[in-house]
């Protein structure tokens, strides 16, 4: 008998987290619900300029800090700020986007040197964004568009059309043209949106015939989409491939799929990477074929360095992206990768410290 993925563990691991998680929290790393991740932290070679020759406290407002790529983003978040001699302040709207207008004006009131945002919309951010522009706070976004109402922040994001291409292109060599697929996606997240643009490319030149779209992100993403998932696939038994470009997303799909007699050979293509997602997808018998993904880590690291540079006049341009790497199934399978430290062993291109670097910086590396 085929042996189940076991993704409801994962996700009833998350729905608790969701619940016990706090609003607001200083506390430090070991403190977090965050995983602390092997890193190590380089040299520094010149002196920091100001601001970083003294004190500098920075704040991250976060749409949500529930699920592993959140988790991990904040852990490199952390370990940065840490390197470099920052204190750290974290707001967790836990999915309330009226929340994280409120705490960001919250970070505003406390006095902080810089803020970091990350994900949220542009209509409940712009205004703060600039109320703490105008009030000489360094801002730095993370995958909210956001130019067009505050163009004097900074924007960070992943590449997520490079990041869909990679996952799609698989996903056509191994289903081929023609066939009836499905979709895990909401509209109104940065990423999930440029993504999305991708993934109708793909069906209109590749024929796939889209059967349903569903999905659910709230700060219990995997639980609540889970459901949506077993519904769409039984009203839709001749499903052969599903996309679903954003890990809870993934693992939601996953587990709706055990539900439904008959759904074994469903392929599943996702995005994101964690230890807990490379053990689902080297489970005997896995469904997750594919998934495109950075580091969570090194991009939290990697946007904490790139504020740096900004706040000391240093960063050229005002937009950054990190390139994103395809993951397989059976890449992790032939290379015996079990975690994350395996993964980044076997693919150093996931270690971006030389992005957003400079001599003065101690880059943390994991």
């Amino acid at each position: 008998m085929k042996r189940k993925v076991p993704t409801m563990i994962a996700v009833t691991t998350a729905a608790v987290l969701a619940m016990t998680a706090c609003t607001q929290s200083t506390s430090t790393p070991e403190e977090s619900s965050a995983p602390e991740e092997t890193s190590s932290v380089g040299e520094t070679t010149a002196a920091a300029p100001a601001p970083f020759d003294g004190e500098v406290s920075v704040a991250i407002v976060q749409q949500s800090g529930q699920g592993d790529y959140f988790q991990q983003y904040l852990n490199g978040t952390r370990q940065q700020a840490e390197a470099l001699g920052m204190t750290l302040d974290v707001y967790d709207a836990q999915g309330d986007n009226a929340t994280q207008a409120t705490q960001l004006e919250q970070a505003i009131a406390s006095g902080v040197d810089a803020i970091i945002v990350r994900h949220g919309l542009p209509d409940t951010l712009c205004t703060g964004v600039n109320d703490a522009l105008e009030a000489g706070i360094a801002v730095i976004i993370y995958d909210v568009v956001i130019q067009e109402c505050a163009p004097d922040a900074v924007q960070t994001q992943q590449s997520d059309a490079l990041m869909a291409s990679l996952v799609l292109d698989q996903m056509l060599a191994d289903v081929g043209e023609g066939v009836d697929v499905g979709y895990v996606n909401v509209a109104g997240i940065a990423p999930l949106d440029r993504r999305d643009v991708v993934w109708n490319e793909y069906t209109a030149a590749n024929g796939w015939n889209e059967l349903f779209k569903t999905g659910s992100f709230t700060n219990s993403t995997a639980t609540d989409t889970a459901p949506m998932v077993t519904s769409a696939v039984t009203s839709n038994p001749s499903v052969v491939a599903i996309y679903a470009p954003y890990d809870e997303f993934t693992k939601g799909t996953l587990s709706g799929l055990e539900q439904v007699a008959g759904t074994e050979d469903v392929l599943v293509y996702g995005a994101d990477i964690s230890t807990a997602d490379i053990e689902l997808m080297i489970a005997d018998d896995s469904q997750w074929m594919a998934t495109g993904a950075t580091d969570p880590n090194a991009i939290g690291a990697a946007v904490v360095r790139t504020l740096a540079l900004h706040m000391a006049g240093e960063l050229d341009g005002m937009t950054v992206d990190f390139p994103p790497v395809l993951i397989t199934r059976d890449m992790l399978l032939e290379n015996g990768i079990t975690n994350m430290e395996d993964l980044r062993s076997s693919i150093p291109e996931l270690n971006i410290s030389d992005v957003s670097s400079a001599d003065w910086i101690p880059s943390v590396t994991f």
